[in-house]
């Protein structure tokens, strides 16, 4: 192959928006497909790149953590969304969280503006059977067409589990005599998060109504598999009265700015733009019924008279399993020169998506100048992801967020406060090795 030939990109979301930037920033002339309009996923609303649908945070923004230090060296490789993100970014505390609007756009324009890139609004429903190399990076909510041509390459190999939404209210409709603005541990200022307080009386209440709410059916064909990280709200009321006040309404770290009061549960709203007219409920996707969702959302103390500008919902979420069909550059073993980026490589999350968007436009690049692809270092971020891939024990895979455990071990004992400083300063130092010897 040579850098005359074009790449072909099949879904401009994160992944497939990174991947041709990344490809494109090299001098590969590239093909990006995307066939909003024409056709939209049971998700999908708006007509721009690079759509957020189930949050509009991206986690942790310190270098410490592990998503920090994936989103860092994702700047340092000259990553289009992290741009975008750190352009739109809205108040979060130590969060990364974004207006998704604007998000979108500038993602839009700068793959719509790029001298080597080729937006096509079209749906492909089959991969391609020859050519040059092509990055699949069609999500979790792939056509059921496209599914059935993976199908025919993979076998049964690949899986699927339930994504679920969390609603968004009008900021203009809540009770702000009820609810503080606070976030977690921050006395000193206002906060950037709205709470919604609960009595131990109105968290039973609520538990008891959120347990005997109708949710959406499932159809017989369906399997629920669902995420552990991103459980629908009622499914973790199942598993018993305190587990939610122990997960997504924990009160730790929330007393009241004010009085200082504690409370037996809080929910957490967080802002959906720059201008807070919009707030999403942390934590509490969900595969209620639109008419519940109403009932037993407004029965939080603050949303009474809340307007949804948004109802949570539940999709499809397809993924491969990794470990028997990738090699180490992203590429079917068993098809050279097809790539698979994004959530559907067996990745969770969004930073998680772009990042392997990102590492599927570098090692195309380096197969259209006839170079090797080599893996960032495993104790990057980056690494440790595609370490996660394709070195996973394929019975047992399952899609993962980014996190310390996918590291290799430390070589030598320290406190635990200081180990996320000495792994991201390694992991920096050998990502700048890499990139120079790349």
């Amino acid at each position: 192959m040579t850098m005359n030939t074009k790449l072909k990109i099949i879904g401009a979301g994160l992944a497939g928006c990174e991947a041709a930037w990344q490809a494109a920033q090299r001098g590969v002339q590239v093909e990006l497909y995307e066939m909003k309009p024409e056709r939209f996923s049971p998700a999908h609303e708006s007509t721009q790149l690079a759509e957020l649908v189930c949050s509009n945070s991206l986690r942790s923004n310190a270098v410490d953590s592990a998503v920090g230090l994936l989103k860092e060296e994702m700047r340092r490789c000259d990553s289009l969304i992290m741009r975008a993100a750190d352009a739109t970014q809205v108040p979060a505390g130590s969060a990364l969280a974004v207006d998704r609007e604007k998000f979108s756009r500038k993602v839009s324009r700068a793959v719509e503006q790029h001298e080597n890139i080729t937006l096509i609004r079209e749906e492909v429903t089959r991969l391609p059977s020859s050519g040059g190399p092509v990055i699949l990076a069609t999500g979790p909510l792939t056509s059921e067409d496209m599914t059935k041509s993976l199908v025919e390459l993979t076998g049964e190999k690949h899986l699927a589990f339930y994504d679920a939404i969390a609603p968004i209210v009008d900021a203009e409709s809540l009770d702000m005599d009820r609810i503080y603005r606070k976030s977690r541990w921050d006395d000193d200022t206002p906060g950037d998060y709205l709470n919604c307080p609960f009595s131990r009386s109105e968290y039973t209440a609520f538990i008891e109504m959120l347990g005997n709410a109708h949710t959406v059916p499932l159809k017989e064909f369906e399997k629920t598999k669902y995420f552990e990280g991103c459980l629908p709200v009622e499914v973790m009321c199942e598993r018993g009265t305190d587990t939610l006040r122990f997960g997504p309404m924990k009160p730790v770290g929330l007393a009241h700015p004010v009085t200082g009061k504690v409370f037996h549960a809080v929910v957490q709203l967080r802002a959906e733009n720059l201008d807070r007219t919009m707030y999403n409920l942390v934590g509490f996707q969900t595969k209620l019924t639109y008419s519940e969702q109403k009932r037993v959302f407004r029965t939080i103390p603050g949303l009474e008279q809340a307007e949804f500008i948004r109802l949570g919902s539940i999709h499809r979420n397809t993924f491969i399993c990794a470990p028997e069909l990738l090699d180490s550059g992203l590429q079917m073993k068993n098809r050279p020169g097809l790539f698979l980026a994004g959530q559907l490589s067996g990745v969770e999350g969004y930073v998680e998506s772009a990042a392997m968007g990102l590492l599927a436009g570098i090692n195309t690049s380096a197969v259209l100048r006839g170079n090797e692809i080599v893996p960032p270092p495993p104790a990057t971020a980056l690494g440790a992801l595609i370490a996660h891939l394709t070195q996973s024990d394929p019975s047992r895979f399952q899609p993962s967020n980014v996190n310390f455990g996918l590291f290799p071990p430390l070589e030598k004992r320290m406190k635990k406060r200081d180990r996320g400083t000495f792994r991201s300063k390694k992991a920096l130092m050998l990502l700048e090795q890499w990139q120079q010897d790349g």
